[in-house]
């Protein structure tokens, strides 16, 4: 991480400390968890999904990047949640200027009905299917999971076993991630105004006959 950067972080994680009370005093990064580097200087976006790096060099994205000339990256090992940390997963994100562009419309309002069995079913007709990704790996999960809990703890097997576990997670919340941002993609697109109801979805989940 260049020193510039460094010194900012530290400046901004003492202004917290001093200023919010529920901070505390700043700490030293401790390696896997949350990992991350800041790099600035020589990056060009080459080619779609190949970024060139500082100290790096080239790598290739599952994703088509923007063209559009870059200052500054951030690579991180987590996307949120910790379990997606330990799928050795790393992700690059940057900031750029978007100029957004409004869509033609096929409809004013539209109203969705959230469901179980089926993700969404909207007021004039359309229907989304839950894809039910953790269903569908439920019988891999349950394997993964035994082979974790049989392997020695601090052993290299058990790291690998839970490399995999972690990787088939990351599977499924990237399945359910795929479905809404579907969802919510045609809906914005296409609709001025959303109308959502607002469900209890815990309480239905208990209920052994919901109302769908």
């Amino acid at each position: 991480m260049p020193q510039g950067q460094a010194l900012r972080d530290l400046d901004r994680a003492f202004k917290n400390f001093l200023t919010i009370p529920s901070r505390g005093f700043p700490t030293f990064k401790k390696k896997g968890r949350k990992d991350s580097f800041y790099l600035e200087g020589s990056i060009k976006i080459i080619q779609g999904n190949y970024i060139q790096l500082p100290r790096i060099g080239i790598v290739k994205t599952y994703e088509i990047l923007p063209s559009y000339r870059v200052k500054n990256v951030t690579i991180a090992s987590f996307r949120g949640a910790s379990l997606t940390k330990k799928a050795d997963s790393w992700y690059i994100s940057f900031k750029y200027n978007f100029e957004p562009y409004p869509t033609e419309k096929i409809g004013e309002t539209i109203g969705v009905d959230i469901g179980i069995n089926t993700l969404a079913t909207c007021s004039e007709g359309s229907k989304f299917t839950n894809v039910k990704a953790y269903k569908q790996a439920k019988k891999q999960l349950v394997r993964h999971q035994r082979a974790v809990s049989k392997k020695v703890i601090g052993s290299q097997n058990r790291r690998k076993a839970v490399k995999k576990l972690a990787k088939l997670h990351k599977k499924v919340a990237d399945i359910r991630a795929d479905a809404l941002h579907k969802l919510t993609t045609w809906l914005a697109k296409n609709h001025s105004t959303i109308v959502i109801e607002d469900l209890n979805v815990s309480g239905m989940l208990k209920n052994h006959n919901p109302p769908l």
